[in-house]
């Protein structure tokens, strides 16, 4: 058996631009999933995972299955049906998995799969040919048709990288950047508030669906194909949840290099000045943090304590798609063991974790 890995994710900077043809900072962490997989030749995909049911995928099968959208399964014969798409080859393997990314922990488990599945074929199959740009877009397309996740390409770029990178949709740029906070003497972490995401995928399609609306204005499909001056000259209703979520990609967008500049450059006061902007900006226009399909008040909860924790010396922000979930946080290390014992205080042990970059 050959042994395979594929990183989890976290997102930098750039809530929800991606799927706009926008600006992210993203990264590869150093926990992800590990596989131990060989080729069985007879187009089953067989896999073993400790703490899950085993699966068995017939890849003479190759539709899209919606009771399985949300499902390791959906991602394996999404992959699988990737690979045809694009005219690469793929077959059957017996494997045994063990991740480091608990579902709903925020750093992409399921983008990890995806890409880690494309790996898969892409080197038993394939004689690894596949650039991981074309691994991501598989990965992609996977979550998108048979998983039923209507995301960008960030997470999956991320993962199938493994590394830090500037991401621009629009003009296809992908540049490695140097996110090592420890160098500024910081400590970057993620707390999982516990929130469920079962039933928000309503929540999550209207984002991308309100952004598109403004963009057919400019007669675009996409708010990143739209020039932010022509936006900014309408007269615009800012009552208008979809003019909110527009409002919050344009500024965004222009805040995602200022963010990738300060890091490059060790300024941690204004990367941090930056990071709280963007939190803010996701709470009061994209406002991903309540939604009214759910009770659930645990990230908003984690929001208003890591601002009573933080202020002044630290920043904060939601992480990911929102509405539930994970606390993005950053601060001097010295505020770490606090922020961490007050956090699982809260949200229970081994709820906040320190992240390490890829």
């Amino acid at each position: 058996m050959k042994s395979y890995f594929a990183p989890g994710r976290t997102e930098l900077a750039g809530n929800h631009t991606d799927h706009q043809k926008g600006r992210v900072l993203a990264s590869a962490v150093d926990k992800g999933i590990h596989a131990f997989a060989e080729p069985n030749f007879d187009n089953i995909v067989r896999i073993k995972s400790l703490g899950f049911p085993d699966m068995e995928i017939n890849l003479l099968d190759l539709d899209v299955h919606p009771e399985e959208f949300g499902s390791s399964a959906a991602l394996v014969r999404g992959a699988a049906a990737a690979m045809y798409d694009v005219g690469a080859r793929f077959g059957g393997f017996d494997a045994t998995l063990e991740s480091e990314l608990p579902t709903g922990s925020g750093l992409s488990s399921s983008a990890a799969f995806s890409v880690l599945m494309c790996r898969i074929f892409n080197d038993m199959y394939n004689n690894g040919e596949l650039e991981p740009m074309g691994i991501a877009r598989m990965a992609q397309q996977a979550e998108n048709l048979h998983f039923g996740k209507p995301c960008g390409m960030m997470d999956q770029l991320a993962c199938a990288l493994g590394k830090a990178v500037y991401i621009d949709f629009l003009t296809g740029e992908v540049s490695p950047i140097n996110a090592d906070f420890s160098r500024m003497g910081l400590t970057l972490c993620l707390t999982d508030t516990g929130g469920s995401h079962a039933g928000l995928d309503t929540s999550y399609a209207r984002i991308p669906a309100d952004m598109r609306l403004i963009a057919s204005f400019f007669g675009k499909e996409l708010l990143g194909e739209v020039d932010p001056a022509e936006f900014y000259a309408k007269d615009w209703d800012i009552s208008d949840r979809p003019v909110r979520r527009a409002k919050h990609f344009f500024e965004e967008n222009a805040r995602v290099p200022k963010m990738r500049d300060a890091l490059e450059r060790g300024d941690a006061a204004e990367y941090m000045r930056l990071m709280n902007e963007s939190g803010r900006s996701s709470e009061t226009l994209l406002t991903n943090i309540v939604t009214s399909v759910s009770n659930d008040r645990k990230l908003e909860s984690g929001l208003i304590l890591s601002r009573k924790l933080l202020e002044g010396v630290g920043a904060w922000r939601v992480h990911g798609g929102g509405f539930a979930g994970c606390v993005q946080a950053l601060m001097p290390t010295e505020y770490f063991p606090k922020y961490k014992a007050e956090m699982e205080g809260h949200f229970g042990a081994g709820s906040c974790r320190e992240l390490k970059l890829g």
